[in-house]
């Protein structure tokens, strides 16, 4: 399983609408989140009003506060207008140059979400395959997870050993839906893994 991020700095409108029309086009190997910098309590009704129109319920969606955990974990993101608060992503970041649409009429937000499922649909059709295949995210994790490891099991098995050991147990994890205690888990299984004669 593979995410892809997206982020603005509300994630109560553009954010919203591309996590939503990623939902709806994405094959099912790939997953979207979305969050904001600073969450606004709700989507804006008006972005809710012109999703509805084209058979999209964001009514119950809630803005999320984008966390390290789904920076870490994220294989690819896009950013929309988040300035300086944008997230370091370890994968690939898109930024798409998409205008706020909380204060503007309902005219100029249908072309918003017009704009932002074109994107959607683009990124599918030009990089779904390197969302799928670029392992940077994992790299990442994997050098995020190896000093504790190594702390602990340095003195018993080679550098080798741990880090193909490591490298392993993470990859059974890329389909977790909550991730935020992956690398804890991760490290308690490459012991247990190591301890029991290796990762196979």
């Amino acid at each position: 399983m593979r995410h892809v991020l997206f982020v603005c700095n509300h994630n109560a409108g553009r954010s919203q609408m591309a996590h939503a029309f990623f939902d709806r086009f994405a094959p099912d190997d790939v997953r979207a989140e979305s969050a904001g910098t600073q969450p606004a309590k709700a989507v804006w009704p008006v972005v809710v009003e012109v999703m509805s129109e084209v058979g999209i319920d964001l009514s119950q969606a809630t803005p999320t506060k984008l966390t390290t955990e789904m920076q870490l974990h994220a294989d690819w993101a896009v950013t929309m207008g988040c300035g300086d608060a944008c997230p370091f992503v370890p994968a690939v970041v898109q930024e798409w140059d998409i205008v706020d649409p909380s204060m503007l009429p309902i005219e100029w937000v249908r072309e918003i979400r017009d704009e932002v499922e074109q994107h959607v649909k683009d990124l599918l059709v030009e990089h779904l395959n390197e969302i799928r295949t670029d392992r940077t995210a994992h790299q990442l994790r994997l050098e995020r997870l190896l000093p504790a490891v190594r702390d602990e099991l340095a003195a018993a098995y080679s550098d080798q050993q741990i880090r193909t050991c490591a490298d392993r147990v993470l990859t059974d994890y890329d389909d977790a839906a909550v991730r935020g205690h992956v690398m804890v888990l991760a490290q308690r299984r490459v012991q247990d893994c190591l301890a029991a004669g290796g990762c196979s």
